[in-house]
């Protein structure tokens, strides 16, 4: 089976590329490891945050602002509901990271935002407890998505454009031949003028260059039910907070599920393929610590709980670029625990890069080349 393009991967990022490829007429195959819905790897957890005010880096803005556009617009074509927007809060430390970074970037764009001293964010947001000297930023372009329908939808859009897409067949290798790329599964060959590859947790298998710049981190995510307050809790924005001991984050009281909260960067580094999926009570006993401190009455019965991969680059910024020497492969991942709400955008740059091998959307900061400099400390 001959194609313009093979998509290895079809989780966040790959459903998006399968979907914008086949969208402008481009043959596209899709491959993927696991069962079509599969959460096991980054994607899973029935919410992402999604933000513009972002204190990773005032770079990212731009690309969010076609992201939020483009999940627009698969709401639309599609008909299904995949972007909620409730605001957000983020809080801390003026000096921390979290609290510089965002109001950085929020200057920097002009973004609509508000400040607010910790008088202030005890009277708005009342379910936490503030300490002196903290402040907030507030937007109201912030939200959450819904990653396994988002997944579906664009999956379910590839296919309405043509595109083919086979599950439970993961990529063993791929190897370059006159006319583009040959990739082996444990079905067979199949050829392609070019390739992408959006594996995620598994990148480093098939980009073997960029294995030991990368890792894999074990995080849980947990669903308490609230022991008071749940219509308060409904009505919260999505929030992240900035403790001295890292960063805790959540979502809005959902009923069916409960009151959605996790750390950041708090897991163990693992090996995805043997990545202990039971929960345990030291999982639980960091989250519960942080919402017994900060939001006491949204500390009830645990409802839920999730193993997530998050595939982390010494910087934790992400890593889109082509395989050195074969400009026709082309690859993203390391989205480091933030990377969910950029799959539209994501994946249309993958196309760009795959067609055209340009993209108009400003990426250079993301390229691999940063990573032949000295490995920096990763985020905690």
């Amino acid at each position: 089976m001959a194609v313009d393009v093979i998509v290895a991967g079809l989780g966040a990022h790959g459903s998006a590329a399968a979907y914008h490829l086949a969208k402008r007429g481009a043959s596209v195959l899709g491959l993927e490891r696991f069962a079509r819905g599969h959460t096991l790897g980054s994607s899973g957890g029935l919410s992402r945050i999604i933000r513009l005010a972002y204190y990773e880096h005032p770079d990212y803005v731009p690309l969010l602002r076609r992201a939020w556009d483009l999940w627009r617009e698969l709401e639309r074509s599609s008909g299904e509901t995949l972007l909620t927007q409730t605001g957000g809060l983020y809080a801390g430390a003026p000096a921390g990271e979290l609290m510089s970074g965002s109001l950085a970037s929020a200057r920097t764009h002009r973004l609509a935002h508000e400040v607010l001293d910790a008088a202030a964010l005890r009277r708005r947001f009342p379910l936490f407890e503030w300490p002196d000297g903290w402040i907030g930023l507030h937007e109201e372009q912030a939200g959450w998505l819904a990653p396994e329908r988002a997944i579906e939808t664009h999956l379910r859009e590839a296919e309405r454009h043509g595109a083919t897409l086979r599950f439970a067949e993961p990529v063993e290798r791929w190897e370059p031949t006159n006319d583009g790329v040959r990739v082996t599964t444990a079905a067979g060959g199949y050829d392609a003028q070019r390739l992408v590859i959006a594996a995620g947790a598994w990148l480093g298998r098939l980009v073997p260059l960029l294995a030991p710049h990368l890792w894999v981190e074990r995080n849980v995510l947990f669903w308490l039910e609230p022991r008071a307050e749940r219509d308060a809790f409904a009505k919260l924005p999505v929030y992240i907070v900035e403790e001295p001991t890292g960063f805790f984050y959540g979502f809005p009281y959902d009923v069916a599920h409960g009151l959605k909260v996790a750390a950041l960067h708090h897991g163990a580094r693992v090996d995805p393929d043997t990545v202990d999926r039971e929960i345990h009570e030291a999982d639980e006993r960091r989250v519960r610590e942080w919402v017994r401190r900060r939001m006491p009455l949204g500390e009830g019965a645990r409802r839920e709980a999730k193993v997530c991969l998050y595939t982390v680059s010494p910087d934790a910024h992400f890593v889109i670029d082509a395989v050195p020497d074969h400009a026709n492969v082309v690859f993203a991942s390391a989205c480091s625990g933030h990377g969910f709400k950029f799959a539209s955008v994501v994946g249309e740059i993958l196309a760009d890069l795959a067609v055209a091998g340009t993209t108009r959307h400003p990426v250079g900061f993301l390229s691999a080349a940063r990573l032949k400099a000295p490995r920096a400390a990763g985020r905690k």
